[in-house]
C-alpha cells in the first residue's frame, strides 16, 4: 500500500502539475488587483492613528469610494456648530434647542 501510494506521489510530481501550480501563484496581480493594492494604501495612509471601530467604519467607507457630498459635509457641519453651541444643555432642553438650531 506504501509503494502504491509513493508511485503515485511520483507520477503526480512528474507530470509538472506541481510546477505549474508554484508558476500561476507567481503570477503578476492584474490591474483591478492593483488598483485595490493602490487604494488600500491611500485609505491605509489616510486613516493615521484611528484605532478599533473607529478605523474600520473609516476604511470601509474609504475603500467603497463613498466621499461625503457638499450637502452631507454641510449637514456635519452644521450639527458639529449647534453641538458646541449646545453646551451642557441636557434632556429635553438639549432637544429643543438641537432641533431649532439644526432647523436654522
Amino acid at each position: 500500500m506504501r509503494l502504491l501510494i509513493a508511485a503515485l506521489c511520483l507520477a503526480f510530481a512528474a507530470t509538472g502539475a506541481v510546477a505549474q501550480d508554484k508558476k500561476e501563484a507567481k503570477k503578476a496581480p492584474s490591474a483591478a488587483q492593483k488598483k485595490q493594492q493602490e487604494r488600500m494604501k491611500a485609505c491605509n495612509e489616510k486613516a493615521g492613528d484611528k484605532k478599533g471601530d473607529e478605523r474600520k467604519q473609516f476604511m470601509s467607507s474609504c475603500l467603497k469610494d463613498k466621499e461625503p457630498t457638499a450637502a452631507q459635509k454641510k449637514q456635519h457641519d452644521k450639527m458639529a456648530s449647534c453641538n458646541k453651541q449646545a453646551g451642557d444643555k441636557k434632556g429635553d432642553e438639549r432637544k429643543k434647542f438641537m432641533s431649532s438650531c439644526l432647523k436654522g
